[in-house]
């Protein structure tokens, strides 16, 4: 069962919708994209969370990121395909899209996850992203949800066409910088593991000669690491 909308919130996601750039016929798939675990797991009574629209919206975002570069980069490798989506869909450019829209101003949270700052979260808004990518998906279906995905992905798609190099390893960048003196040093520290088997994040700092320069999440460890070296590179050489 979806979260029930009374007038308010109703008019809320209608509001949402007409910045999403799309005329929804069924409000509550955009409710149900917008209804976190931990809701659903406080409501009194059975209230379906958004975690298998966020698979969908995955899928859908993936597809239709990977169909543009394989169209507009006809001799890039496969290799470097990859290694381009993955940069252009990460973690950091997926929830800074989040705030952009306010996503995390109509999230359905439970208590805890309120309290504890959800909203903000970066987990939590590059989730409901791909969970609104699968709500427009079974919605209008592939024509509209693909536009919608290379609308919003369009600034970085513009990068890759202005031959900015966006494949960055952090890691290996942040040693080049720090090495450059001697006596330094670079420790990866996990700070937690959280989620099921199948959806886990983590959440690593580096500590640069014993200073805790940055803390990054990912669904991976070596994505959290990135995410916290990109940060510590920001604080020593201002590099975005």
């Amino acid at each position: 069962m979806i979260a029930k909308m009374d007038a308010a919130r109703e008019q809320a996601l209608q509001e949402l919708a007409q910045e999403l750039g799309v005329t929804f016929h069924d409000l509550t798939l955009l409710q149900l994209a917008l209804t976190h675990t931990s809701f659903a797991n406080e409501a009194r009574g059975p209230v379906e969370s958004s975690e298998r629209l966020e698979f969908l919206g995955d899928a859908v975002l993936e597809l239709a990121s990977s169909t543009y570069l394989y169209q507009r980069y006809p001799q890039m490798p496969e290799g470097q395909l990859t290694k381009v989506r993955a940069s252009i869909v990460c973690s950091a450019t997926l929830a800074e899209l989040a705030t952009q829209l306010h996503l995390g101003d109509y999230l359905l949270l439970g208590h805890g996850e309120e309290m504890g700052g959800g909203r903000t979260r970066q987990t939590n808004l590059e989730d409901v992203f791909e969970c609104v990518i699968g709500a427009i998906y079974l919605d209008q279906g592939w024509p509209t949800a693909n536009a919608y995905v290379l609308r919003q992905l369009a600034p970085e798609f513009k990068r890759v066409s202005a031959g900015v190099e966006i494949q960055k390893d952090y890691k290996t960048q942040l040693q080049e910088v720090v090495f450059r003196q001697p006596g330094q040093s670079i420790e990866y520290v996990e700070l937690a593991e959280s989620g099921p088997d199948h959806n886990k994040t983590f959440r690593f700092q580096v500590v640069v000669t014993g200073q805790v320069l940055g803390e990054g999440t990912g669904h991976s460890k070596k994505a959290a690491e990135q995410q916290a070296a990109r940060l510590a590179l920001q604080k020593l050489t201002q590099v975005q």
